[in-house]
């Protein structure tokens, strides 16, 4: 059995069974690099993002996010939200419904007062954050001829 390998054929075809077929797995593996299998599905965000764990992988790799759909390929870490980064960063063990601090800043009004709801890093797109500057520029931006072939100012009067 061992000579054929298959057993490990035996688990390729649990994992793409796992992951909602043939088509599926290669929309999972294109988008998130990797197949992973037999995770439990712990919880969804805000945002919806899934979030899974498997303890049977090695510490740093047994939990995991499915990013929404909307975002396609665009996903980045910044989506993740604040209540699901601690877990998931292996800072608490606590799921963020379990835990009663995240509990009661999710569900008491009066903590949502001055608190802003989680956004993604717009860094690289029309909507990012450009400071207004009232400095006057020190740096020239170079014109593209040498020193040698500018004109000089005419100084003798």
């Amino acid at each position: 059995m061992s000579l054929l390998a298959l057993d490990k054929w035996a688990k390729l075809v649990t994992i793409i069974s796992q992951n909602g077929g043939i088509f599926k797995s290669i929309y999972k593996l294109w988008r998130f690099d990797t197949l992973k299998w037999n995770g439990k599905l712990v919880g969804t965000d805000s945002l919806g993002n899934k979030y899974y764990e498997n303890p049977y992988y090695m510490l740093g790799r047994s939990r995991w996010v499915e990013y929404n759909d909307y975002v396609r390929w665009d996903y980045d870490a910044t989506q993740i939200t604040p209540e699901w980064y601690g877990w998931l960063h292996y800072k608490t063990d606590r799921l963020p419904h379990e835990d009663p601090a995240k509990y009661c800043i999710s569900c008491c009004a009066w903590y949502q007062k001055w608190m802003l709801p989680p956004e993604e890093n717009l860094s690289g797109t029309e909507l990012a954050y450009y400071p207004y500057s009232t400095v006057r520029q020190h740096i020239q931006v170079w014109d593209g001829k040498s020193v040698c072939s500018r004109p000089t100012p005419c100084v003798c009067k």
